[in-house]
């Protein structure tokens, strides 16, 4: 099968079950886009053996899906509404990205995230086939795969771009926001603490139990071990019920996207908590008193 037939085959695919041709072309336009960022995310995690390809994008791609999704539904108040709150997420997000290297003018570089070097040093990864593999399954594959599914409650608002904007689009819109607003603070205090720590800025006190201990404890960190990640969770379940609110429906087949990336969290944190309990003493006594995810405001006596 040569590549013009390949976009004909994914273009008069019906994954879903689409019942508008209109969103069903939209959807379509989507996975094309998508299996080429696989594709190109493969090929160069392959050439440069940096495999932070796919976060270089993790914030950009949700933005270029939405946007396409709105180009066809300019008129769509829920759809610019989506829209609007992706591209503020994903700028933010690729900000706090960029500030911590993870750009570079030569797009393929970039600072790669420590973890996954430290993947490469179990026995499995050691095989060059093994590594590959990996990379091309889970990381550009997968991952991608990911992307799409969690942004595809806007999918769901353009299948019932005929629905008025009502209660739960508002409140979806206004946790959304609100889990950014979090995101955004959890972040900016973990880059500070670890410019303090690493003294390329005056300590100024605010996170001295933090530094003390050599992991972050202070803000946010006082509540949940990963506040930025648990935000990070919060928002697209937030974005979800976009498409309860278009559809009518408390379940529907773009709730995949948000169990899949609450289940990769759950793995990713538990990784990055194996880590940090072999390089600080008092990190599992920290795990013992704090809790991952979901603050707990009323703790019995």
């Amino acid at each position: 099968m040569n590549l013009q037939s390949s976009l004909l085959f994914v273009q008069n695919f019906n994954l879903f079950n689409l019942s508008s041709t209109l969103s069903n072309q939209i959807f379509n336009t989507l996975i094309i886009i998508m299996l080429v960022t696989i594709l190109v995310c493969f090929i160069v995690g392959e050439l440069t053996r940096n495999f932070s390809q796919v976060d270089k994008i993790w914030s950009l791609i949700p933005i270029v899906y939405s946007w396409v999704v709105l180009s066809s539904f300019p008129n769509s108040p829920r759809i610019l509404l989506m829209t609007l709150l992706v591209t503020i997420w994903g700028l933010r997000l690729t900000y706090n990205f960029s500030r911590k290297g993870g750009y570079n003018i030569i797009p393929w570089k970039g600072e790669e995230d420590y973890r996954w070097n430290i993947l490469r040093q179990s026995p499995l990864l050691k095989k060059p086939l093994m590594t590959s593999l990996f990379n091309l399954l889970f990381i550009a594959i997968f991952q991608n795969i990911l992307i799409l599914l969690f942004t595809s409650p806007i999918i769901i608002a353009a299948e019932n771009s005929n629905v008025d904007l009502n209660y739960v689009d508002f409140l979806a819109a206004g946790f959304m926001f609100l889990f950014i607003i979090i995101e955004t603070i959890s972040d900016n205090q973990l880059f500070k603490f670890h410019l303090q720590k690493q003294n390329k800025i005056a300590r100024d006190g605010k996170y001295q139990n933090s530094l003390s201990k050599g992991f972050m404890v202070d803000g946010f960190w006082k509540f949940v071990r990963h506040p930025n990640f648990a935000a990070e969770q919060a928002i697209w379940i937030s974005f979800y019920f976009f498409s309860v609110a278009a559809s009518g429906e408390w379940f529907n087949w773009s709730i995949i996207g948000m169990i899949l990336l609450v289940l990769l969290f759950e793995g990713s944190s538990r990784f990055t908590e194996t880590i940090s309990s072999g390089k600080y003493a008092e990190y599992e006594n920290y795990k013992q008193k704090v809790p991952k995810f979901i603050p707990l405001f009323f703790k019995s006596k």
